[in-house]
């Protein structure tokens, strides 16, 4: 597959537009700092704007990034080029003497369209307070290697080989150990996957199960060399007839190597379900042998080498791919990209790239990318 020639004619004008487009902006950072009866208190305000131009070309459905799904879940002839800020993001952290809160959101929580305004609803990321040792409310699962995540224009970059989460939990921190609780849902046995609030969702609609939270234990690792981790995760599955134990196993690391480059790797393996590829599996998935509900396994994985041109001109390349035992699905994500930094704050790239599905009974398809985008760090 290819591009056309007026695509690759106009991307020096899209590049262009971006960031003059990000240099008109104008965005202002608060740090207040008060004294209270119970110490200093201080709020701060960060975030980034973020515009992505992109260009999908194949075989497989358009999306503004690619997670482990099949959009449509047919081959679909595509050629689409889409702008949008829905990336950016706004975040405010309240401090006090030994607790802090912090709340995040971006603009991919749906609603409007592209024919007037090109509304997007705001969409709660992170919403936690953390005591000490302590962090309780909705972040990133336990589970889930930040340090391993390359630096990519594609949003999350290879979701389909990475550990990727968010949700409610209670976790504790003692040296370089982690140990947390975390929100139970089985995904794919036919209830609905949403909180059993008291209103809009009665609780006979709620999942009926779930007795017991997602348990997570971490060591992490910090060197001289770059960082290493190991997380055990353990659910129990009790829905769709079945009543089963899932265990994985991640494993991931950040090293570096030459200059500021690094490399960073993450590799998941076991019944993790949900918690990989953002889209790839439900938990439960009936056999297509035996017509029976079964805890699907899968094994994931996610490589990326940044090299640094200059010291504010750098490229990352990186690869990701997972694939499950009982429906056989099998997926793959590479990008290569260059971003620089036009100022401390605002840096622009380009990324080309490609994601394919290769699942158990249909031709391999793919799509390639091309996207565009500059970001503003406030």
């Amino acid at each position: 597959m290819s591009f056309s020639n007026r695509t690759w004619l106009c991307l020096p004008a899209i590049l262009f537009s971006c960031s003059a487009v990000l240099n008109s902006a104008q965005a202002a950072v608060e740090l207040v700092s008060v004294e209270t009866s119970a110490g200093t208190a201080k709020v701060s305000f960060g975030g980034y704007t973020k515009v992505d131009v992109r260009h999908v070309n194949g075989d497989i459905a358009y999306q503004d990034y690619w997670v482990a799904n099949f959009p449509g879940g047919a081959p679909r002839e595509t050629s689409r080029t889409g702008f949008n800020v829905r990336e950016s993001r706004i975040n405010f952290k309240v401090e006090h003497p030994d607790v802090s809160a912090f709340v995040e959101f971006d603009l991919y929580g749906g609603g409007g369209n592209e024919v007037v305004s090109n509304s997007s609803n705001p969409r709660l990321r992170h919403f936690y307070l953390t005591y000490k040792n302590w962090l309780a409310g909705q972040t990133w699962t336990t589970f889930m290697p930040l340090q391993a995540l390359p630096e990519s224009l594609d949003f999350g970059g290879p979701h389909v080989g990475e550990a990727f989460v968010r949700q409610v939990q209670v976790r504790y921190t003692t040296g370089p150990w982690q140990f947390a609780i975390e929100n139970p849902e089985t995904n794919g046995d036919g209830d609905v996957g949403t909180p059993a609030s008291a209103v809009g969702l009665s609780g006979d609609e709620a999942d009926p199960d779930e007795a017991n939270p997602d348990v997570v234990a971490r060591y992490n690792y910090n060197n001289s060399w770059g960082t290493f981790s190991a997380s055990t995760l353990l659910r129990q599955v009790d829905q769709g007839g079945l009543d089963d134990f899932a265990v994985a196993l991640n494993v991931a690391g950040k090293i570096k190597t030459f200059g500021k480059d690094d490399f960073r790797f993450q590799i998941t393996t076991g019944d993790p379900g949900r918690y990989v590829g953002a889209g790839l599996t439900p938990d439960v998935v009936v056999d297509p042998d035996t017509g029976r509900n079964e805890v699907e396994s899968t094994d994931a994985f996610a490589v990326a080498y940044r090299h640094f041109w200059t010291d504010i001109a750098r490229s990352t390349v990186y690869y990701g791919q997972a694939e499950t035992d009982v429906l056989g699905r099998e997926r793959a994500h590479w990008g290569v990209n260059y971003i620089t930094d036009l100022t401390a704050k605002l840096s622009v790239g380009v990324e080309l790239g490609n994601y394919s599905i290769d699942d158990e009974g249909i031709d391999g398809i793919d799509s390639d990318y091309l996207q565009f985008s500059a970001k503003f760090d406030f």
